[in-house]
């Protein structure tokens, strides 16, 4: 059995997707959920699938490694980021090498570092009048949006779409293809 925990910072779509594709299969288990906001909307999906969740402080997360005791007792193999908005620390990259994964709103490396999530990256996309957008599941290092990439998907665009709809059209993608390359890259 492979165990995932999905560290989120928002509503979850993306989490629930997963945890929803995952349900029924014997060989993974969503095993944990994190986040380190209390009214981040992932809790309200982790609790739909009676997956245990942890709260994470900024203090704790980035000055001690106690997280890791978590995991280890979840016996978690992998770390999904759906929409985990804190740079991972650096004892996370050396205890998880090339098992924690990201989901970033753009075709990386285009539009991606610090500040670059949600829909500061569509506004970007928007302003430099891309004629594609799309996603990029890649796995991470400490550095913001660098990693092996995984999976791209491309998008086009109207020169009229505005950052809402190019958020709206980029998220679909990634509600069709986030679990399934998960469950790729497990295998």
């Amino acid at each position: 059995m492979k165990r995932i925990a999905i560290f989120g910072s928002g509503g979850g779509s993306n989490a629930r997707c997963i945890l929803e594709y995952f349900a029924d299969n014997p060989e993974v288990e969503v095993s944990l959920v994190v986040s380190n906001k209390a009214t981040a909307g992932i809790f309200n999906h982790a609790l739909d699938f009676n997956v245990p969740t942890i709260l994470l402080h900024r203090k704790a997360f980035y000055e001690t490694e106690s997280l890791l005791d978590e995991l280890s007792d979840k016996k978690i193999d992998l770390i999904v980021l759906a929409g985990f908005l804190w740079l991972i620390p650096k004892y996370l990259v050396r205890d998880y090498p090339d098992r924690i994964i990201n989901i970033h709103p753009a075709l990386l490396p285009k539009y991606g570092g610090k500040g670059m999530y949600g829909m500061n990256v569509h506004r970007a996309v928007k302003n430099a009048q891309e004629t594609e957008s799309g996603i990029t599941i890649h796995t991470i290092d400490e550095v913001y949006d660098r990693g092996k990439i995984l999976y791209q998907e491309a998008v086009n665009l109207d020169e009229s779409e505005t950052p809402e709809q190019i958020s709206a059209k980029v998220l679909e993608v990634e509600h069709d293809n986030f679990a399934r390359v998960v469950a790729e890259y497990l295998s």
